[in-house]
């Protein structure tokens, strides 16, 4: 699951960072507001590579899903990127989930028991 949600995770890094020269543009943004807000939601993206399996990863992912969606009021894009970012989330969490399954479900069928020798 882990890699499958890293994977979406770097995804984001990149669209936010897109998404940011896209708000640039804007003229009821300053550009120091849109860099702040990009740089904690990409540093956020980053982050969470690394604290999936821990507690609570799985959930601030979602948080930051829900984020994505909602900059879709300062750029309309946003809300189509942002729900295809949450479909690739819960794909990434529902098929990883039973990809960790079957590998330690192949994992203790190829172990020997305690009587095989």
């Amino acid at each position: 699951m882990r890699t499958l949600c890293a994977s979406t995770l770097i995804g984001e890094f990149f669209v936010i960072g897109f998404a940011g020269l896209v708000a640039m543009k804007s003229d009821d943004l300053s550009m120091a507001t849109v860099w702040t807000v990009c740089g904690i939601g990409m540093l956020l993206s980053v982050l969470l590579c690394g604290m999936i399996s821990r507690p609570g990863g799985v959930q601030l992912g979602w948080a930051l899903q829900i984020a994505l969606i909602a900059s879709g009021f300062v750029i309309p894009t946003m809300f189509f990127l942002g729900a295809l970012f949450a479909v690739l989330w819960w794909a990434s969490i529902h098929y990883g989930a039973k990809i960790d399954e079957a590998k330690a479900k192949w994992s203790a069928q190829a172990e020997p028991g305690p009587d095989a020798a």
